[in-house]
């Protein structure tokens, strides 16, 4: 195969993939898979939805790929692009309970220093095991950094039940991290 001899760069691949150059996608998809695998796995129940999910994604990332124009990371706009459709996979494909629950209780943070000392597999895991709801809102407010509003737009909620979800998500994830701190204070005495 002396097409894969050459090195292109994330901009040659971008370019020729707008050109629906069907190898280029397929070294573009090889580039970033991994990366995006774990993206979808924040929004997937396992693995094997998780790849449906970065299927689906890349599907749309090939559809809009003209629409990209070089101004901020492509990396970051595939992400979005696998944010969006893994929520919509999801939506599709499982029915997403939505509790509110009362205001006062939004801002109860993790506890820094337990979550300091677990490793970030760890942490992920735990994230993991939140229910659906609070997973998708935790990621989307805590680690891909939208705002609330942006939340119920794009989960199809209200603003309060983002800020709902999301402070029972940290609550959850803060009683998992201390059980499992309590777990490892035993182990270790």
């Amino acid at each position: 195969m002396l097409f894969l001899k050459h090195k292109y760069s994330t901009e040659d691949l971008i370019a020729k993939c707008k050109t629906a150059d069907r190898k280029c996608q397929e070294l573009l998809y090889k580039q970033f898979a991994s990366k995006m695998l774990a993206v979808c796995m924040r929004y997937a129940v396992d693995k094997m939805e998780a790849e449906d999910m970065l299927q689906n994604g890349f599907v749309r990332v090939f559809q809009k790929i003209n629409d990209y124009r070089g101004d901020g990371s492509f990396e970051g706009w595939m992400r979005r692009i696998m944010v969006h459709s893994s929520i919509e996979y999801y939506r599709k494909h499982h029915k997403m309970t939505l509790v509110d629950i009362d205001e006062s209780g939004y801002e109860q943070p993790v506890n820094a220093a337990a979550a300091s000392s677990l490793e970030t597999k760890d942490l992920m895991a735990l994230i993991q095991q939140l229910p659906a709801g609070y997973r998708m809102v935790f990621n989307l407010y805590a680690i891909e950094g939208y705002s609330h509003r942006e939340i119920a737009d794009i989960a199809d909620i209200t603003e309060g039940a983002s800020k709902s979800q999301l402070s029972r998500a940290r609550t959850l994830l803060k009683q998992k991290i201390e059980q499992l701190e309590g777990k490892l204070y035993e182990y270790a005495g």
